[in-house]
């Protein structure tokens, strides 16, 4: 979502998946790691009426579609486990699934953001009693059918200390307080990486900022800009290829020879610049 600029996590495909996925395993060689089964990889598309007169059917294909992307998350992304989000009885049995095909499961509850268009946005779940009973009722049915963590995500941090304390798998927490068995930020947020105005408009609240590195890049930038546009870069320190006086001079004789005189004429004047110290 952040890295791809888009204001939502669903039109994220399990083909761009698999590239972050594949590169992560690449670089990270000691930490566990956990591939999200993006958006519509786990759903049926199938229409309503089939849904109806065949719910068994339905239910297996819904069950295909997820045991198959979370193989190839492992297979060819590389992870050791892979996250689903919601509680809803056919995650929770697509949960079940893929942890009987042997593959390591994490839930997640509270904000799932991939049904953000049912929970009416980006809105923290568990504020009242009927909600904070069901993420905890959610995250057990999770730990039921095999899951080994659950993320906890936008929840007041009582409720997500109760549901710390009623499983005994590890919880995540990210904007769910400071009673989780873990934490987890989008590292974005966390180093200030983004500076454009609209991030600013949709960074959670219960994000910290540990640095504000886009500030940093932004400034290395504006005097990149500003020595290529003076001419001051790439000076002659960072041009460092040489070729002998004699070679240019004979590189600047072959280009005569071609009819190219201003040409040679360019070379033999950059080749004096670079000699005295100048950079344009």
């Amino acid at each position: 979502m952040v890295v791809h600029g888009h204001d939502t996590t669903l039109p994220i495909s399990l083909e761009e998946m698999l590239v972050h996925c594949r590169a992560d395993a690449r670089g990270a060689k000691r930490p566990l790691l956990v591939g999200d089964l993006p958006f519509g990889t786990y759903e049926s598309s199938s229409n309503q009426r089939w849904r109806q007169s065949d719910p068994l059917s339905h239910l297996l294909c819904i069950l295909f579609l997820a045991v198959d992307a979370a193989v190839r998350i492992l297979k060819e992304g590389g992870m050791d486990a892979i996250k689903l989000e919601g509680g809803s009885p056919s995650r929770i049995t697509a949960a079940k699934a893929i942890v009987e095909a042997g593959i390591a499961v994490m839930g997640h509850v509270g904000l799932t953001p991939q049904a953000i268009s049912v929970l009416g946005g980006f809105r923290a779940q568990g504020k009242n009693i009927a909600s904070a009973v069901k993420v905890v009722e959610t995250a057990m049915a999770l730990q039921e059918v095999g899951c080994f963590a659950v993320v906890l995500e936008c929840v007041p941090a009582p409720v997500a200390a109760a549901a710390t304390s009623a499983l005994r798998i590890l919880t995540i927490g990210i904007g769910a307080g400071p009673f989780c068995s873990g934490q987890v930020l989008v590292y974005h947020d966390l180093l200030g990486m983004m500076q454009h105005p609209h991030h600013a408009k949709v960074s959670p609240k219960f994000c910290k900022q540990f640095g504000r590195v886009g500030e940093v890049i932004n400034k290395a930038l504006l005097e990149y800009k500003e020595e290529v546009t003076n001419g001051s870069f790439p000076g002659p320190a960072h041009s460092p290829y040489k070729i002998s006086s004699s070679d240019v001079d004979g590189f600047s004789k072959e280009l005569q020879k071609l009819g190219l005189e201003k040409t040679a004429s360019a070379a033999a004047k950059a080749a004096e610049k670079i000699e005295t110290g100048e950079s344009s």
